[in-house]
């Protein structure tokens, strides 16, 4: 008899009966001919079934070729950006978790790239380390709007909870509620409305952001030296341009960060570099009353950084290479050249520029100052950028540059060991042409070089 209570495992049937077999006593099952031998379920279609290989084995799955580039990738973005190490961690396993979901498994190499780019800023968000989408995008040299849509599928993926990027017209408009400088805080010759000094904040750090003043820095003093900059250009009167960053941080009962300080006079610098673009003010803006020419500066910024720029590169033309009619034959020194007339030579009358804006004033001047000789001005700015490469600094030669580019941190370099000096080792034709000519006399024979082979061409 089969014990009571007894069900079969594979249909649930109590109909199990003893079969002996070969003198073996059995526990059949009737209605789906299972056999249940001492307590254990032996079914005859369970034997021969095939299993999966990574079912049979406790190896664990080796990470492909392009999972580990993309964790090369990740720590190379996070060294360029000088992250710390608990940052660079939390992007590689971010990096890890994305990569082996099915949602980025088997996306493109272009998406798995940008995958690179968002563990890295979202590790960066989470940790307030102050980096912007644009950035990354540029280190990765892909389409931001790839990025961002990578980046809103990767946190929906990975159920993360990043800080919210507030826009900065928001994030200025509440950081000013601090300062009590309206009317009924502070006496009507030095109180300003909220809303205008915002306004004219976020003008100065876009312009800020345009000439590299904001890359790398804490947004507190740049909002905090673009507030005081926004109080002293709305009404530059003699009062409000005798304050300084102390007293107005007083007035205002705010904490002074010291780097604001800093940053106010890198924006004045700044300001003052496009105001002597203004044609009737030439050379007449300082650092010190720039601050006057605020509005006009914001106005027509663009313009003004775009001719700033050119009269650098034409200053920094005829710095450092000679002049170009010493290397011309048949044209004597004494001789007056081709006259080219640049942004630094324009000369325009204040009735003339209040009758029309400043880009009717800007494109007429440029139709002006074309002469026959700007010809030879290209072959003379193919000579400056040959000089140009011979610069250790690339940021000291441009106009606007990042900070950690102009003012580069020194680091130790190791000394190369000495090598064994016989006397007897072969010179080359290069190394007797260093000893002999400086740097001038090398920039000059290029120059002269590269003149002659057009004449002969000619």
């Amino acid at each position: 008899m089969a014990p009571l209570g007894l069900t079969c495992p594979d249909c649930s049937s109590p109909n199990i009966v003893e079969d002996d077999l070969y003198s073996q006593p059995q526990l059949v099952c009737e209605d789906c001919g299972s056999v249940v031998s001492e307590g254990a379920l032996t079914s005859d279609r369970g034997e021969g079934t095939d299993v999966s290989y990574r079912l049979t084995t406790a190896v664990s799955k080796q990470p492909c070729v392009n999972q580990i580039k993309g964790l090369q990738r990740v720590k190379a973005i996070c060294r360029i950006l000088r992250l710390n190490s608990e940052i660079e961690e939390l992007a590689e396993t971010y990096y890890k978790q994305a990569y082996e979901h099915r949602n980025f498994i088997n996306v493109s190499l272009q998406k798995k790239d940008a995958l690179v780019g968002c563990c890295v800023l979202v590790s960066c968000r989470l940790r307030n380390w102050p980096i912007t989408m644009g950035t990354v995008s540029c280190l990765l040299d892909t389409d931001p709007m790839l990025v961002g849509v990578i980046y809103q599928e990767m946190v929906k993926t990975l159920n993360i909870e990043p800080h919210s990027q507030a826009c900065i017209a928001d994030v200025l408009e509440a950081h000013c509620q601090e300062y009590k400088i309206s009317s009924p805080h502070v006496p009507e010759e030095l109180a300003e409305d909220t809303k205008d000094i915002t306004k004219r904040a976020v003008a100065l750090v876009e312009l800020a952001a345009d000439s590299w003043i904001v890359t790398g820095r804490r947004p507190l003093p740049i909002m905090m030296a673009t507030i005081f900059l926004a109080w002293q250009s709305l009404n530059p009167t003699k009062l409000r341009l005798k304050y300084t960053l102390e007293r107005f941080c007083q007035l205002a009962k705010v904490t002074k960060t010291k780097p604001a300080l800093k940053r106010i006079t890198e924006i004045k610098e700044m300001l003052c570099k496009l105001g002597q673009e203004i044609p009737w003010l030439r050379g007449v803006v300082t650092p010190d009353n720039a601050i006057q020419q605020v509005e006009y500066i914001l106005k027509y910024r663009y313009a003004l950084l775009r001719r700033a720029l050119r009269t650098h590169e034409d200053a920094l033309m005829d710095a450092q290479q000679p002049s170009c009619k010493d290397f011309q034959p048949g044209i004597q020194s004494e001789e007056p050249s081709s006259k080219v007339a640049g942004p630094s030579q324009t000369s325009w009358p204040a009735e003339q520029t209040t009758n029309k804006s400043f880009e009717e004033a800007s494109e007429s001047n440029t139709e002006n100052n074309q002469q026959p000789g700007d010809e030879q001005v290209n072959l003379c700015s193919t000579g400056a950028q040959v000089s140009q490469d011979l610069e250790p600094n690339w940021g000291k030669r441009l106009l606007f540059a990042p900070p950690c580019v102009k003012h580069p941190k020194i680091r130790r370099m190791d000394k190369p060991a000495l090598k064994d000096v016989t006397g007897e080792e072969e010179i080359s034709d290069s190394e007797i042409d260093s000893y002999i000519r400086s740097p001038q006399e090398v920039r000059a024979f290029a120059l002269a070089k590269m003149m002659l082979c057009s004449s002969d061409k000619h």
